[in-house]
């Protein structure tokens, strides 16, 4: 994972008049805008890990989306959200889903009166409740001016590691991985190799109704294997939650080209 370009600005850091500039430039212009969460992640990873996360792919799909000619911008994150599974641990700061819903749908809606093409909302914070929060900031505005990156999409769940795909990856060896690749200095090294391994299933648990990490089994508010995690396997996974949002937005800018798109496409699950 090279990079073949500059990295793509941070919309926050940009002057006025720079921003003006890109817009007039003629190139689709995007914001991506990280949607996180404060949220334990056991005792080895920061609350921030989701926010951490979708920052550290949106930055290597911005490049990727600058090499096609897609002028993509690292707007502010949203770093809260729906966290009701971590009930009772230090740290689980929830919102309501209704109140994130509203907020993201007026982000995305002033971005595009801003002028900018579309607007990418990225979603690695993988609660169901905040998930559907989420795409429902997007559900009605016009074909192809928004898009949610999510590895909760089917399409992608079955990209990603056999530890994402059973569902038990909360803090362990998927995120592990992800952070020590991403910001290796905000993993506590000594004690992700010290942690057992956990062998609950979050996606099961939700499907038979649990609404909880402590109702799961989850004590530690973890599960999978951190200790197994590395830095090279946390930057494979990067690359390919890169290639999910570069998807994503060509997908969307597309649709918005299309004389015969039709209100409520959006990102399949």
């Amino acid at each position: 994972m090279q990079d073949r370009v500059q990295a793509a600005p941070r919309l926050a850091e940009l002057t006025t008049a720079e921003l003006a500039a890109l817009l007039s430039a003629g190139a689709p212009c995007v914001a991506l805008v990280p949607v996180g969460s404060v949220e334990p992640h056991g005792p080895h990873l920061p609350l921030g890990t989701d926010t951490l996360l979708g920052e550290a792919a949106a930055e290597l799909a911005g490049r990727r989306l600058w090499e096609r000619g897609v002028a993509a911008l690292l707007a502010p994150p949203v770093g809260y959200g729906v966290t009701d599974f971590a009930a009772g641990f230090a740290g689980a700061i929830s919102i309501p889903a209704p109140a994130l819903t509203a907020f993201l749908r007026a982000v995305a809606e002033a971005y595009l009166s801003a002028g900018l093409s579309h607007v990418c909302f990225i979603n690695n914070h993988l609660e169901p409740e905040h998930d559907r929060a989420v795409r429902a900031a997007t559900g009605d505005l016009p074909p192809g001016r928004a898009s949610v990156a999510c590895p909760l999409a089917r399409r992608w769940a079955r990209t990603l590691s056999a530890e994402f795909r059973s569902g038990a990856c909360h803090a362990g060896r998927y995120e592990t991985s992800l952070v020590l690749a991403a910001a290796p200095a905000l993993v506590r090294k000594d004690i992700a190799r010290a942690l057992p391994d956990v062998g609950v299933s979050l996606s099961e648990g939700i499907k038979a109704g649990v609404k909880s990490f402590r109702a799961l089994g989850m004590d530690a508010a973890y599960t999978g294997a951190p200790r197994e995690a590395t830095e090279d396997e946390g930057r494979a996974l990067l690359d390919l939650l890169a290639t999910m949002i570069v998807t994503e937005v060509a997908e969307g800018l597309s649709r918005a080209a299309a004389p015969d798109s039709r209100p409520g496409q959006g990102s399949g699950r």
